[in-house]
């Protein structure tokens, strides 16, 4: 099984987007390109502010759900460091 990446990037109009890839560098070249997804196509440049390794994609993308829950602040926290991995 590959490992997975859990990646936040900060839009242009200052918004985070939560996502999960098994290949970073590849995922980042996409959205940087506006090959990505919709909401960062209309956001460019976009930059990555976050990123984590998991064991799998599984875990990696479980993890995406619950960080695309958050608020704006919370994302802010975790990428700043203050949010522990409840």
């Amino acid at each position: 099984m590959s490992r997975g990446w859990l990646y936040i990037l900060e839009c242009s109009d200052g918004t985070y987007y939560a996502g999960s890839t098994v290949d970073l560098e590849r995922r980042l070249f996409e959205h940087e390109h506006g090959l990505g997804a919709n909401y960062t196509r209309k956001r460019l440049p976009v930059r990555l502010v976050f990123c984590q390794e998991f064991p799998s994609i599984a875990d990696a993308f479980t993890r995406e759900i619950q960080v695309k829950d958050w608020s704006q602040a919370k994302k802010r926290a975790l990428i700043e460091g203050s949010v522990g991995e409840k």
